[in-house]
């Protein structure tokens, strides 16, 4: 059994899925807590986050081979507030 209660950065929603799971049982808690299990899973394997990377780096060579990117312009980091 894996917890992130310790020292894992998905200990809060993992806390709030499990409060979930003990308010509702096992079998209703699936259901109900189901957008609190997807947020958990999500901060586990970061599968959204890759995916919008992917998507970025696509757009980004998409806009190369277009030739809308040239230069230095190609490789310019994202403004700092931008994330």
């Amino acid at each position: 059994m894996v917890s992130h209660q310790l020292l894992g950065r998905c200990q809060t929603q993992e806390a709030r899925y499990m409060d979930c799971l003990e308010a509702y049982g096992l079998e209703r808690g699936k259901v109900k807590c189901r957008n609190l299990f997807e947020d958990y899973q999500e901060c586990h394997t970061l599968t959204k986050q890759f995916k919008r990377f992917m998507a970025m780096r696509a757009e980004r060579k998409r806009q190369i081979a277009d030739g809308k990117l040239k230069g230095d312009a190609k490789y310019v980091t994202p403004r700092i507030d931008s994330y």
